[in-house]
């Protein structure tokens, strides 16, 4: 997992197709959590006519290094640790907050998302931006630490959320009795459409985990409707259909597209062979394992090819007894039918 630590220092990297597959959750929270939701609102602020000997004393007390100056409301300042020290070797304790404070804030826009404060705090190594409003009023400060706390909350909100969608779908058909209980997934896959791809086989395999699948199952699965997912944006005239029927003793997963069909299906299974544009080979696609992928991970694989009128690709998993839905439960009433 991407630390913390590590994301202060990339300033502003630019995501492309090619790294976007690496991001990780705690990128994506950086700029999906805004600075209101992980800045401290209990402020300890304090008068610009503070002494320098007062302010020793208030950073004593409430064990911080520095404070924001606060004027009727508005922020004119902000003073440190390092002002402090400032004042002691001019032996001027007595004076003013306002004559040692920095004047010229940089601060953060609440709204702003949080990947912008770890930018500013890469940028000038601050340790803490006031929080101000569009009204010039200060609303919060927000540290490191805060957004630390703010990532970590954010992520163990994300473990139960899951948690509870994992419970859920693995008791859908619990109280359902029929005489063929199966789940069936269905998508719909555009043509060249290489921003979404491997969406749609990323979504079945989070299905069948959870399911309650098995997860060598899963990750099975979610390679071969892949390959096929691919195939379908790659070769295809105008795309096709993902389906995906799930079932207590087998997985049954089909590709089917309407053109241009495969003129040598024996061919079309080698290792290597591939149709694919020079094109989409720069891309990093086309290198002719798709099928040769997704016969490795199922258990049987039929393809029906006509040229000019499109292909029907059939791939299946059958489950073993500790490999099913035992989990679940829903499908034991099928079990039990003759």
């Amino acid at each position: 997992m991407t630390s913390l630590q590590e994301l202060y220092g990339r300033k502003g990297r630019h995501v492309t197709d090619m790294n976007a597959n690496d991001i990780t959750r705690v990128e994506e929270l950086a700029y999906d959590l805004k600075i209101e939701e992980v800045m401290s609102s209990d402020i300890k602020s304090i008068d610009p006519d503070m002494t320098m000997a007062d302010f020793m004393e208030f950073l004593r007390f409430h064990r911080i290094s520095g404070a924001p100056v606060v004027s009727e409301g508005e922020l004119t300042g902000i003073v440190s640790l390092e002002d402090l020290i400032r004042s002691l070797s001019e032996d001027d304790l007595n004076a003013p907050v306002s004559k040692y404070m920095t004047r010229a804030v940089i601060t953060a826009n609440p709204y702003d998302p949080v990947v912008k404060a770890m930018e500013t705090f890469s940028r000038t190594r601050l340790g803490r931006l006031p929080v101000v409003g569009q009204d010039g009023h200060l609303m919060g400060m927000i540290t490191k630490g805060d957004i630390t706390r703010g990532v970590l909350l954010a992520l163990q909100k994300d473990y139960k959320e899951e948690e509870v969608r994992k419970y859920r779908a693995s008791h859908l058909f619990e109280d359902i009795v029929s005489d063929r209980t199966s789940l069936i997934l269905r998508y719909n896959i555009k043509v060249r459409d290489f921003t979404h791809g491997g969406e749609a086989s990323s979504r079945i395999k989070r299905a069948l985990l959870r399911l309650g699948a098995n997860p060598q199952v899963a990750r099975r699965c979610g390679i071969a409707v892949y390959e096929a997912e691919m195939n379908l944006i790659i070769h295809t005239t105008h795309g096709g259909v993902l389906r995906v029927e799930i079932e207590p003793h087998q997985i049954t997963m089909r590709a089917v597209d309407d053109g241009p069909g495969i003129p040598d299906v024996d061919l079309a299974l080698r290792a290597g062979y591939s149709t694919a544009s020079e094109t989409i080979r720069e891309m990093g696609f086309g290198a002719g394992m798709g099928l040769v992928n997704i016969r490795r991970c199922v258990d049987k694989m039929e393809l029906d090819s006509t040229p000019g009128k499109g292909t029907k690709l059939d791939m299946r998993i059958f489950l073993q007894p500790q490999d099913s839905f035992r989990e679940a439960g829903y499908f034991e009433e099928e079990k039990k039918s003759p």
